[in-house]
C-alpha cells in the first residue's frame, strides 16, 4: 500500500469563485475561521505534506503552508491547479482536495492510498451516485498529457479523468464530507447548521 507519507495533497484554492461574488473563497470566514483552515484542520493529521494552489491574496496562503500559482494563465478552472501542483510536488503521488469543502473526510488519505494499484493513473472519489472529480490523487505520469490537454484549450476535468487510466474510492459511507460552500447563502446555511 502507498503510505500518505509518500503524497503530496494540493488544497486547491485558485478559482475565481465568481459564485462567492469574487470574494477569494479560500478566506472567506465559516464561524469566525477562513474556509482554508477548516480544510487544514481536516487534512492536516492525515499528512505532513500540505500545499496551497492560489492565484491571489499569496502572502494569506503562506501563513499557512506553501504556495503554489498556476502555469497557465486566465483562471482556466481546477486543472490548472492541478498542473501546478503535479509540476511542483518531489513525490509521485500527488492527491487533490477543493478550499470549500468543511467536512473533508477525516480518513479521505488513507483510503485514496489503499486504493493505488499498478496500471492506475488516477484514483477519483465517488459518494456512491456520482464522481467528485476535485478529491483526486493523480501519479505525476499524467503530467505531460494533462499539459497537452490544458495546451489544446480544454478543461473539462472530468473528461480528463476519462482519458487515463482511473479508478473510484468509494465514499458512499460519508457523501457528506463532499459538501461544497459556492455561494454566500450555502455558507450562511452551513454556519447556522453548525453553530
Amino acid at each position: 500500500m502507498l503510505s500518505p507519507s509518500q503524497t503530496t495533497w494540493v488544497i486547491l484554492a485558485g478559482g475565481q469563485a465568481s459564485r462567492m461574488g469574487g470574494h477569494d473563497k479560500g478566506l472567506v470566514q465559516l464561524n469566525q475561521m477562513p474556509l482554508i483552515e477548516h480544510v487544514i484542520e481536516r487534512l492536516r493529521p492525515q499528512t505532513s505534506h500540505i500545499v496551497i494552489n492560489a492565484n491571489r491574496n499569496l502572502s494569506t496562503y503562506q501563513a499557512y503552508a506553501p504556495v503554489i500559482k498556476d502555469l497557465f494563465s486566465e483562471y482556466p478552472g481546477p486543472l490548472a491547479g492541478m498542473h501546478a501542483g503535479l509540476t511542483a510536488s518531489k513525490n509521485e503521488w500527488v492527491g487533490f482536495v477543493p478550499c470549500d469543502c468543511p467536512r473533508l473526510h477525516k480518513d479521505l488519505v488513507t483510503r485514496f492510498c489503499a486504493h493505488v494499484t499498478d496500471g492506475i493513473d488516477v484514483l477519483v472519489a465517488t459518494d456512491g451516485d456520482k464522481q467528485q472529480p476535485v478529491f483526486a490523487l493523480m501519479h505525476r505520469r499524467v503530467l505531460p498529457k494533462l499539459t497537452e490537454f490544458l495546451q489544446r484549450g480544454e478543461r473539462k476535468l472530468m473528461f480528463f479523468i476519462r482519458e487515463c487510466r482511473f479508478q473510484e474510492v468509494d465514499f458512499s459511507d460519508a457523501p457528506e464530507c463532499f459538501l461544497n460552500l459556492n455561494t454566500p447563502q450555502e455558507l450562511a446555511k452551513f454556519g447556522e447548521l453548525t453553530q
